[in-house]
């Protein structure tokens, strides 16, 4: 098996009891992750792997998503902002407007 060029990790909101009890989750990360990995199918997108995480203490900011290997932190996601975090990555850029510092 080759190694993807970039790696999703989602945030599915698991803390230590095993429970998706975080806010990602309540605000719909798992149909997001759905839609992600549908969109890359689409787009041919085929060296990206997509894996959910624990939680990224990021609960204010949910759903939220880390790409590597850019380190690139993205908060308050929608169907919408994954369009625009594929788009930017497919063009080799950060989407600014969902990044979080």
């Amino acid at each position: 098996m080759e190694k993807p060029g970039r790696h999703i990790f989602v945030c599915a909101s698991f803390r230590m009891t095993g429970e998706a009890m975080g806010a990602c989750k309540k605000k719909g990360a798992a149909n997001l992750l759905g839609y992600l990995e549908s969109e890359l199918s689409d787009r041919g997108m085929d060296d990206v792997t997509v894996s959910t995480t624990a939680c990224l203490k990021l609960c204010d900011r949910g759903p939220a998503l880390i790409v590597y290997p850019e380190n690139t932190w993205y908060g308050n996601l929608d169907e919408s902002a994954i369009d625009s975090i594929l788009d930017a990555m497919e063009s080799g850029s950060v989407c600014e407007k969902y990044e979080l510092n």
